[in-house]
């Protein structure tokens, strides 16, 4: 009887031995989701990604290369700002233009027909405000002139004479003295200047015509040019050619 009762205290030890075993897969659902425990959150800590090198060689698992597939990556928002975006600086910075010449120049010394011809002459320059007239005054020069007469019929003839012939730059003398009644016919500051011009003239037709030295004061004129661009300087230095005893002197302005 003693045995009896011992065989069945250890056939109970062993089924319950087998039940603890292997008793839990014979009752669980074969198509039940298994429950992952919570994750400790306050433990998690997030790493870097780091990218694979393109030279590196995939992992191999049982002689097949294992492919990777790519992370997507999205990233936050960028907060916008309303502050501007600064632009890049040009690559090639521009240079600035270099300034235009301006020059300044003093034409003369005129009297007479060449004031005239000069005044004339520098209306197709167009200057504007920026010519002026400068009178220079010597103490004496040469002129070119017809001797006093003593009648007023004499002169009106005489001038009558010189229309006829072109002449159309004179004065006649109106001061008391020697030389009352004279037709001046140009005033000149050196005596080449004065002898070219009596040789222009037809003295045969005109009767006596002299050359001399005039001791009184005489008036001459400067033209005075102010900012002439670099293409005006050229064309007063072309029309100055035209007066070879005339002066031209040009130069950068005085501020």
């Amino acid at each position: 009887m003693m045995k009896w009762i011992v065989g069945l205290l250890l056939l109970a030890n062993l089924v319950l031995f087998g039940w603890m075993r292997w008793g839990g897969a014979l009752t669980v659902d074969a198509d039940a989701v298994t429950v992952q425990p919570a994750l400790n959150a306050d433990k998690i800590k997030l790493l870097a990604l780091q990218s694979l090198s393109a030279s590196a060689p995939a992992p191999v698992v049982s002689g097949v290369p294992l492919t990777l597939s790519p992370t997507v990556v999205v990233s936050a928002p960028v907060a916008a700002t309303s502050a501007p975006v600064a632009s890049a600086p040009a690559a090639v910075a521009l240079l600035p233009a270099a300034p235009k010449a301006i020059s300044c120049a003093e034409w003369g010394e005129f009297s007479g027909d060449d004031l005239q011809r000069a005044q004339q002459s520098l209306v197709a320059l167009k200057l504007g405000d920026k010519l002026t007239l400068r009178s220079v005054e010597q103490d004496h020069g040469y002129w070119v002139y017809i001797p006093p007469m003593k009648k007023r019929a004499q002169i009106e003839a005489k001038i009558a004479q010189l229309k006829e012939h072109g002449v159309k730059d004179y004065f006649v003398v109106q001061e008391k003295g020697h030389w009352m009644n004279a037709i001046s016919l140009g005033v000149f500051k050196s005596n080449e200047t004065a002898q070219k011009f009596l040789d222009t003239l037809d003295t045969k037709a005109l009767g006596p015509v002299k050359l001399g030295i005039r001791k009184s004061k005489l008036k001459f004129t400067v033209f005075v040019m102010k900012g002439l661009d670099a293409g005006a300087a050229d064309k007063l230095n072309a029309l100055q050619k035209g007066f070879a005893d005339s002066e031209l002197k040009v130069s950068a302005c005085n501020n």
